[in-house]
């Protein structure tokens, strides 16, 4: 991460946080699409949590930045194969997921393909000689659909915790309740609109 330190280790933590609880979530589902999913945002939650460990205490060139773009593109390509085969929500939900994917694989290449430091570079990758990278149509392109992504997220949340409050999903685990589900992927397109602002 390019940003303040403070700033990338709260990121840290709070992806780390989405992405363990995901980890709950998968094993507390049977075999099948929706414990896939929650795998998925796991794996999402925890490449985050990688990726925003400030340089200044973790510079991962030369090998992070290509093993986790490799990882991410394995990734998108597993969201895309069962879009084929869905439709209507599942479609959605597998497209989204393969859009996160590539975005990480977008970040984790402009880690490694950072230009040279000048003098109006961040202050952590110009004392180690290298600035932030990007193409800034696409990273432009990516902030605005995570920022609409988390906007709508926000939406799906605030009937959930009206009827939370009056015990409408009372019954169910804390690890199968459908609002947490729903804040992990609101903190997870936060995080991802954090992460391509200081891109």
């Amino acid at each position: 991460m390019h940003g303040p330190p403070l700033a990338g280790w709260l990121l840290v933590v709070l992806c780390a946080a989405t992405g363990s609880y995901c980890l709950l979530r998968m094993r507390g589902e049977p075999p099948g699409r929706v414990r896939r999913a929650a795998g998925a945002e796991a794996l999402m939650g925890w490449g985050m949590a990688v990726m925003a460990v400030p340089a200044a205490a973790l510079d991962p060139r030369p090998w992070g930045p290509p093993l986790l773009a490799g990882v991410f593109a394995v990734a998108a390509v597993r969201a895309l194969l069962p879009a084929w085969h869905g439709g209507g929500r599942a479609l959605g939900h597998h497209l989204h997921h393969a859009v996160g994917a590539l975005a990480m694989v977008y970040m984790a290449l402009a880690m490694a393909v950072g230009a040279p430091a000048g003098g109006h570079g961040h202050a952590g990758h110009a004392a180690q000689g290298r600035v932030p990278g990007g193409v800034p149509a696409l990273t432009a392109v990516l902030l605005v659909y995570f920022a609409v992504y988390v906007v709508w997220s926000a939406t799906r949340l605030a009937p959930a915790g009206a009827a939370g409050a009056g015990g409408g999903s009372g019954g169910l685990a804390w690890s199968r309740r459908p609002e947490l589900a729903d804040a992990c992927r609101l903190s997870m397109g936060i995080g991802m609109l954090a992460m391509l602002l200081t891109l």
